[in-house]
């Protein structure tokens, strides 16, 4: 179980909040409402209405002690920015935040912020993979080189096992999971044999996989 703390609870924030938490992950909710706060303290470990542009705030909640930090308060650059520098100077080993544009980012980013999330950037870059491949079910970008994506298994790889399709030799890729007949398959054998309608779960660089996608494109 990790521990993960999510300050501001707008549509991203309670988002965020209730999915990690339904993964068994320790939350703690942050945020200035305490209407919100009352109805997250129901689905979340810990709920608390504070004001993080306070100084001192995070560590007298303890923030120190938790994983990860996301800030979701992307309309008010001047908190965003002072619970970024807060996260950072007491420790927290990852400070994710959510900022409205590249602008807020890069001044994020200058202040310490490890990620930095532009959710119409990020949905765009996602929607052009969907719409320019069949195959592309779903792509996340982890860096500028690296994707993890969701492809649909190429026809002709029906009935082979992954062993026998050498995916890593052949295209720079891996499979870590298998979508098949409803269930995820996490870290499939060499052994599985592809299904028809299996959806893979593939990482690796940008460009081998639009090539894997491109190739094999009805």
């Amino acid at each position: 179980m990790k521990q993960f703390v999510v300050i501001g609870c707008g549509r991203f924030g309670k988002s965020l909040a209730t999915n990690l938490s339904e993964l068994d992950h320790e939350v703690l909710l942050i945020d200035n409402n305490q209407d919100t706060v009352d109805e997250m303290s129901r689905i979340v470990t810990h709920a608390v209405c504070a004001d993080v542009t306070v100084e001192g705030t995070l560590e007298a909640l303890g923030v120190q002690n938790f994983d990860t930090v996301i800030i979701g308060i992307s309309s008010n650059l001047e908190a965003a920015i002072m619970a970024t520098v807060e996260a950072k100077d007491l420790g927290v080993g990852t400070v994710i935040v959510k900022v409205k544009d590249s602008i807020h980012g890069n001044i994020i980013a200058k202040v310490g912020a490890d990620r930095i999330i532009i959710p119409e950037k990020d949905a765009g870059v996602r929607l052009a993979h969907n719409l320019t491949s069949s195959k592309i079910v779903d792509y996340i970008e982890v860096s500028d080189e690296f994707s993890l994506m969701e492809v649909k298994a190429p026809k002709d790889w029906y009935g082979e096992s992954i062993e026998s399709l050498n995916i890593r030799e052949k295209h720079g890729l891996t499979i870590v999971a298998i979508k098949s007949k409803g269930s995820a398959i996490i870290n499939p054998s060499p052994k599985y044999k592809i299904e028809i309608g299996d959806t893979l779960l593939v990482v690796g660089k940008v460009v081998d996989i639009e090539k894997l996608a491109m190739a094999t494109d009805e």
